[in-house]
């Protein structure tokens, strides 16, 4: 499992296939949450959503890097309380 002392604020979260993902806010617990806006990305939600740190599976090269694909990142993503996303990114 990564340490999560290697995550840093606004570090950039990629897929497993190097595509931009969105970027870190910060670390909340065991979970990383991330940022609201994200041009990059094309995401402008009203609020964050979460990243279990067990679904990232390196941090490399200034990136966080998940063990999931772009296209299917969004189901790695929760909402604060922990339920999964409804809506894709």
């Amino acid at each position: 499992m990564v340490d999560a002392s290697q995550i840093k604020e606004h570090m950039e979260v990629v897929g497993a296939d190097g595509v931009h993902v969105g970027k870190v806010d910060h670390m909340d617990g065991d979970r990383i949450k991330l940022t609201r806006k994200d041009e990059a990305h094309g995401q402008s939600k009203d609020h964050h959503h979460y990243l279990p740190l067990a679904d990232v599976a390196s941090v490399d090269g200034g990136k966080l890097w998940l063990s999931a694909n772009a296209a299917n990142a969004a189901q790695l993503f929760q909402e604060k309380d922990g339920s999964p996303i409804e809506d894709s990114l």
